[in-house]
């Protein structure tokens, strides 16, 4: 008796399955329901302010904020101000950042730098700069550079420790594989320490520029002639608490702003990166 070998039909191998990503189709309702929380607080500001809850001359309603920035932006004395405000921030963030990136970088790459340059940096950071306003004070003078030096210093303190740990926290097996590869020292800059470092450095100009508007604020209410912060201080003289609340509105609206452009600068460069959805 001869053995029969009955062959069983060969199932034809799965097609690869698309991975799909999942449809954000609450995007819009999202954005609506983040605006409910500050609506609702406006409301019952303003719902307090008209009956007396909160007196005038503590803290103005938003209605009069709102009618007193707009008298003032018609009148072209709010944007003379945001201007220079935003010309000091500008300026100051420039410096700061600028240096605090080559340091940064020279501190993270060379061992050399890192020797050098680190120590002096970890000790500053313990001083609190906007303590150093006397001492600047007698440096520099009251004039445009104290506010321009204290801008630079708050945003200088978060890019480099961000360029720093970006750098360091970067896996040596991805730079010797370049090497292994063929990459010189530039290339190996380029294709690999700097996307590694770009999410730290993104979190750094973002902490920055909170730094950068906080020190600004200070700045602006010792002896200046114009900004922001001193239309907050010359409405605390006469009691105005409208202005005094529509420059701490202006400020806030800065950041924010701010900080917005960043992120979206953020995410179209670090179209590589997928990071963890809220659920």
């Amino acid at each position: 008796m001869t053995d029969t070998l009955v062959e069983k039909p060969t199932r034809a191998p799965a097609a690869p399955v698309a991975v799909r990503r999942p449809v954000r189709r609450h995007r819009p309702a999202r954005r609506w329901r983040r605006v409910v929380t500050p609506v609702g607080l406006l409301l019952i500001w303003q719902v307090a302010s008209q009956t007396g809850l909160l007196p005038p001359e503590k803290l103005s309603a938003p209605s009069a904020v709102a009618q007193t920035g707009w008298r003032l932006a018609r009148d072209g004395t709010l944007g003379v101000h945001l201007l220079d405000s935003l010309t000091r921030a500008g300026i100051g963030l420039a410096i700061g950042g600028t240096l605090a990136l080559v340091l940064g970088a020279t501190a993270g790459l060379l061992r050399l730098g890192d020797d050098l340059v680190d120590p002096p940096v970890q000790m500053a950071r313990m001083l609190p700069h906007l303590g150093l306003v006397p001492l600047l004070i007698i440096w520099v003078g009251i004039g445009e550079s104290l506010k321009i030096t204290l801008v630079a210093l708050g945003a200088f303190f978060p890019i480099y420790f961000n360029t720093y740990a970006g750098i360091r926290d970067i896996d040596e097996r991805l730079v010797e594989a370049a090497r292994s590869c063929g990459l010189n020292q530039l290339a190996r800059i380029r294709h690999v320490v700097l996307p590694g470092a770009l999410p730290s450095l993104f979190l750094g100009l973002r902490l920055a520029l909170g730094a950068a508007w906080l020190s600004l604020v200070v700045g602006e209410q010792v002896n200046a002639q114009t900004g922001i912060g001193f239309l907050m201080m010359e409405a605390r003289e006469f009691s105005q608490t409208d202005v005094v609340l529509l420059g701490l509105l202006v400020y806030a609206l800065l950041g924010l702003l701010s900080d917005l452009a960043l992120r979206v600068a953020e995410r179209r460069t670090l179209t590589w990166r997928r990071g963890l959805q809220a659920v």
